[in-house]
């Protein structure tokens, strides 16, 4: 034992130390003659390119491709350029799937990921699928984060002929915002790669071993180009909007009343590059109304459900602000400005946004103002984030600051945080928060206003994979601008998964065994409050498709009876109960796929059964359809209770080409008895310049009659709305 200690502080010193991914840096090519991006890649100047070397990811590392490929990346003055040659042995059955922008759907599709500051944790994600849609993502957490809103200004092309599709990109260096060291020279990090989805086959530059995710920027490739400058353009967007809405109003008992609104707005958003790592992002009667309506969701338990932000101006840099602090808990939540409890939406005066980086420090500041309408009051909200690399690339430290001003009411949120890494794939993790309120209890204390995190996890694809996390939250920790399902409690959570690559197997790419122990208990009375306990196999196959069995058992104490589906009371008491779930899922790539969720078991004290269906058939390029359905049956025979819960979604999203689609949304909920619907029309008529139409409409599918037979109305609100934004670089 004293023999191997020193060894292991070596071991995490050098952990701590090491430099990332040591290589020297690549020259990318400088082009010698124009380039025309029309997807043909047939100019002089792209034979002059070498092309990469490329090696298979999956289905087996270091396999023989089946299909050849040929990429090659190169620059001039103003521009980051990418060709591809994607040829393939069968053209006719290239994916294409979708034509719907910024939606990958399990087409074949080319991708770049790059690292433009070359920090080893955050990258740009420019990819480009055969039939020449395209998708832009931000990555940060060294990939494990992803940031599906961001936009920026890019051109792509492809051809598909019987030898495959071709492919051509141009990246404006505005929009990648890089730093030019002495004599004109940037370095960055750089990963490529190619997915034919029929066969589940990806290549990438360079090699990276399936343990790791590709997209992970520490894994680039070190690439360097010289006599470079990086552009900042600023960019004006103003809106105008015209919409019209009805909804009816109940007056009395039995009669309504129908009231028509109208509605003329005019907005503006500014955004201000400071430096190539920073923004200043200005916005004037924020609009949101283009944002797709939240998926429906049923609440079986006693704690609230979480709902994703869509909105895009607070997807923009939200890895910047996200602070989580075990499982939903979030120090802030930006679903908390401009919408109610219930998420009406409140109108947004403006605010201000600061994201970027300065003197190796992330910076995040965020400013909004709500204006005051109905029962919603003007409210302010106010967020700053520090947080900087300490000791290497993967290890930060930081701060963070929220603050809350409404009618008779502020409070303020303080919180620190670190993570340290202490080997290439073992992390520590630790989190601390503390809230002040002008209502808490005069009693409050420091520990009572507090909330603790620490984890610690082994990240890795291959081997064993797992995370320690401990939470301690105060009754009187109360984060304004947060997400909190539950307070005052203490947890333990366990979760571990052994990662077994099966390369030989025909039909298994992956199999793994797990099991997770989550364990919450009360401060009041230190009893067990939640309990989960589970064990699994899950399982992928060369195809991507995949899939998992689980027992599970839980243990509850509940102090209050709440109701579930408006129709079976849960009593206080404790319970114990257990179930088993099935998870079956087909490739991606597939027309035709679907999904199964299949769960049954005891339930508090009776019994659940449950299942999901996700069947989604690409009928064309242009069109796709896809339902998402559950049906839950919850069972009380010691109360004479029960009731079927069904919620189903049906989404149609069409695209005639990469500038016009369409989304129709329409769901149904059995315990609202709502059918919603929710359309959206867009014309791209350049990048940055969109031409939306939004139409809404509630329906009551229980529509009862009073004594006087007087029947309650059908449509409960509609609403339509067209919206004009265009974009203005200076």
């Amino acid at each position: 034992m004293l023999r191997l200690a020193p060894s292991l502080v070596m071991a995490l010193v050098a952990g701590l130390a090491s430099p990332v991914n040591a290589q020297d840096p690549l020259p990318l090519a400088r082009l010698i003659g124009p380039v025309v991006v029309d997807g043909v890649p047939g100019e002089e100047a792209w034979r002059q390119v070498p092309a990469l070397p490329l090696t298979m990811y999956a289905p087996l590392f270091r396999g023989t491709p089946t299909q050849r490929t040929e990429i090659r990346i190169a620059y001039d003055d103003e521009n980051l350029y990418a060709a591809g040659w994607f040829y393939d042995t069968d053209a006719s059955r290239i994916r294409i799937n979708s034509l719907y922008r910024d939606r990958w759907n399990g087409d074949d599709a080319f991708a770049m990921y790059i690292d433009a500051f070359d920090d080893n944790t955050t990258a740009k994600w420019f990819g480009l699928t055969a039939g020449g849609t395209r998708f832009d993502i931000l990555l940060s957490d060294d990939g494990n984060a992803q940031n599906n809103g961001w936009d920026t200004f890019w051109a792509a092309k492809t051809t598909v002929t019987d030898s495959g599709w071709f492919a051509e990109i141009r990246i404006p260096f505005s929009s990648l915002g890089f730093r030019v060291g002495p004599n004109g020279e940037a370095r960055m990090g750089l990963t490529v790669t190619r997915l034919v989805s029929r066969l589940e086959e990806r290549v990438t530059f360079p090699a990276i071993d399936p343990k790791f995710e590709f997209r992970r920027p520490s894994l680039a490739q070190k690439v360097v180009m010289t006599g470079v400058r990086s552009h900042k353009p600023v960019y004006v967007t103003p809106y105008v909007l015209g919409g019209t809405a009805r909804s009816t109003v109940p007056i009395g008992s039995s009669a309504f009343r129908r009231v028509h609104t109208e509605s003329r707005e005019t907005g503006l958003d500014v955004r201000y590059p400071i430096s190539g790592r920073m923004n200043l992002d200005l916005t004037v009667n924020t609009d949101f109304a283009q944002v797709e309506a939240d998926d429906q969701q049923v609440n079986l338990d006693r704690f609230p459900l979480f709902f994703p932000d869509r909105r895009r101006f607070f997807q923009e840099g939200s890895e910047v602000f996200d602070f989580a602090m075990g499982g939903d808990t979030r120090l802030f939540h930006s679903r908390r400005i401009g919408l109610t409890p219930t998420f009406v939406p409140v109108p947004v005066l403006g605010g201000v946004r600061l994201v970027g980086n300065a003197g190796g420090w992330d910076v995040g500041f965020l400013e909004m103002q709500t204006k005051e309408t109905g029962l919603s009051p003007s409210e302010n909200f106010g967020v700053v984030r520090l947080r900087r690399p300490v000791l290497n690339a993967f290890s930060n430290a930081g701060l963070m600051l929220t603050s809350f001003a409404g009618p008779g009411r502020q409070n303020a949120a303080l919180a620190g945080d670190g993570t340290l890494r202490l080997s290439q794939n073992h992390y520590f993790t630790t989190r601390l928060a503390s809230t002040l309120d002008n209502t808490e209890p005069e009693d409050a204390t420091l520990i009572s206003r507090s909330h603790a995190y620490a984890s610690l996890a082994r990240r890795t694809q291959r081997g064993l994979a797992y995370s320690v996390n401990a939470v301690r939250s105060g009754s009187d920790f109360r984060p304004e601008l947060g997400f909190m399902p539950r307070r005052d409690f203490t947890s333990l959570n366990l979760l571990a998964n052994h990662y077994i690559f099966t390369d030989k197997h025909p039909v298994f790419r992956r199999v793994w065994p797990g099991a997770l122990a989550f364990s919450t208990w009360r401060n009041t009375d230190h009893e067990l409050e939640s309990g989960q306990y589970a064990v699994w196999v899950q399982w992928e196959t060369k195809r991507a498709g995949g899939g998992w069995i689980e027992p599970k058992l839980f243990r509850e104490s509940v102090l209050a009876p709440f109701t579930i589906g408006n129709a079976v009371t849960i009593p206080a008491g404790r319970y114990e109960f257990a179930d088993l779930q099935l998870y079956l899922g087909m490739g991606t790539g597939a027309r035709l796929r679907t999904a199964m969720d299949f769960r049954s078991g005891t339930y508090f004290d009776g019994r659940r059964t449950q299942i999901v269906l996700t069947p989604t058939w690409n009928a064309s390029k242009h069109l796709e359809l896809g339902t998402d359905y559950q049906m839950t049956a919850l069972r009380f025979p010691v109360r004479d209770q029960s009731v079927d819960i069904h919620v189903a979604r049906v989404r149609m999203r069409t695209a005639i080409n990469a500038q016009t689609s369409g989304n129709a949304f329409v769901q149904y909920n059995s315990t609202t008895n709502r059918l919603d619907a929710n359309v959206r029309l867009r014309y791209a008529v350049a990048e940055g310049t969109d031409l939306w139409i939004v139409y809404n409409e509630g329906l009551d599918t229980d529509r009862v009659r009073d004594p006087l037979g007087i029947q309650s109305p059908l449509s409960l609100a509609r609403t339509l709305i067209v919206k004009y934004s265009h974009t203005f670089a200076f």
